[in-house]
């Protein structure tokens, strides 16, 4: 079990949070005293008795989370969705990793398809598609739009009247959302909205190597979330946990085994990329499925036919509830328009190869030293006071901006 980086400072609010939750799971027989002590080590603090904690926890190894929530359930709702799409195995294992601790109501809006690269993109110009989706233990719904249509739309209060949630989380990503991806990631995007609403979020990436992760690792980067999630969700409901901000957080290749949180900048990085000349009949194959068995968090957005196909689909054999159809016409989605010979067609491959910087203090190299990196993002860009004042110092000396020449 990993231990908090102590080179960065950790909050003392967010430390007393995870003594409350490691405290907790004990009690519930779920991690033992050694292991309490890797994971907040004496320096963060007295841990008190923790061979009582033991022994009450070992009359209570079979209480499951959800016998503590009262007959009226006053639990926090937290929204989940991801750019993924809902089918996507890193919301899945997130999604049944809250539903399994109770510590939440679990609300889940994501996109019905695959919309990886859609950056902050919203529908505006057409109705979008919603339909229930059976998860057992939440309210879910699938959405033929954008994650910031799907985080928008759930907390307008339409889908969820009953509870506007207390936190929303992005992802699990497969593939990391460092340095400049954040720029193109709809996960970031789908937090950054929460957060421009005045909602508390999270986005949670998973740094997916192509021949080296599996599915099972999206089920244990959820389980090392769990204590920085309950952490927050205490913190909001005591009204501390702090603002200004969201988090973006990346979980290395191997979650079982990170080093501990590190506090960290964004950095950087990027990907390398082509354009390739493709034929008309390979113009609607989306790079995004190579992207992303490569491990990479920004993608191309197959925004057309086949990005809705797949929702499309379920929707005219769910026997769930369709709250509002969406038009889908266009020369896009169908076949290649007479008098289009001329009409050249190009695809952005990206490869397997970061470029950029990575530090100690930054987001991808901390990912890369096998830590998770936990990088503050804020909407409103800040320059540096050098920046600003090159800008006027500029802008003074051209000649056809001064009066005179107006």
């Amino acid at each position: 079990m990993a231990s908090v980086d102590k080179r960065l400072p950790t909050p003392p609010a967010l430390v007393s949070s995870l003594k409350d939750i490691f405290k907790a799971r004990q009690m519930q027989g779920q991690l033992r005293a050694e292991e309490f002590d890797e994971v907040l080590p004496a320096e963060c603090g007295d841990m008190g008795d923790l061979e009582l904690l033991q022994e009450k926890g070992t009359e209570n190894t079979a209480t499951h989370a959800t016998d503590f929530v009262s007959s009226k359930d006053e639990r926090p709702a937290v929204l989940v969705t991801n750019d993924d799409g809902i089918q996507a195995p890193g919301l899945r294992a997130l999604v049944q990793a809250l539903i399994t601790a109770g510590r939440c109501n679990v609300h889940v809006c994501a996109p019905d398809s695959d919309r990886s690269g859609v950056g902050h993109s919203v529908t505006i110009r057409s109705a979008v598609a919603v339909t229930a989706i059976d998860i057992r233990g939440a309210t879910a719904y699938e959405v033929s739009g954008t994650p910031a249509d799907c985080v928008s739309l759930s907390l307008s209060g339409v889908l969820f009247p009953s509870s506007r949630p207390a936190l929303v989380i992005s992802g699990i990503n497969k593939g990391s959302n460092c340095g400049y991806h954040i720029i193109y990631s709809g996960t970031v995007a789908g937090a950054r909205e929460a957060f421009v609403c005045g909602v508390p979020s999270i986005a949670l990436s998973l740094n997916w190597k192509r021949g080296v992760s599996n599915e099972k690792d999206f089920i244990t980067a959820a389980d090392v979330s769990l204590p920085l999630i309950h952490a927050t969700l205490n913190d909001i409901e005591r009204g501390v946990f702090p603002k200004g901000f969201f988090l973006n957080i990346d979980i290395p290749t191997n979650p079982a085994q990170h080093k501990g949180f590190r506090v960290t900048r964004q950095g950087t990085s990027r990907l390398a990329g082509r354009w390739c000349s493709v034929s008309p009949l390979q113009r609607h194959i989306s790079g995004a499925s190579f992207a992303k068995e490569l491990g990479i968090g920004i993608q191309l957005a197959q925004l057309g036919r086949a990005a809705s196909a797949a929702g499309a689909a379920r929707r005219l054999n769910s026997p769930l509830k369709t709250t509002e159809i969406e038009s889908v016409a266009g020369d896009e989605n169908g076949a290649i328009p007479p008098g289009s010979q001329n009409i050249q067609y190009f695809r952005n491959e990206v490869d397997d190869i970061e470029v950029g910087e990575a530090t100690e203090d930054n987001d991808f190299g901390t990912v890369e030293q096998e830590y998770i990196s936990v990088t503050p993002l804020g909407v409103v860009t800040h320059l540096e006071p050098e920046a600003l004042i090159g800008v006027a110092d500029w802008i003074s000396s051209v000649n056809e901006l001064k009066p005179s020449s107006l």
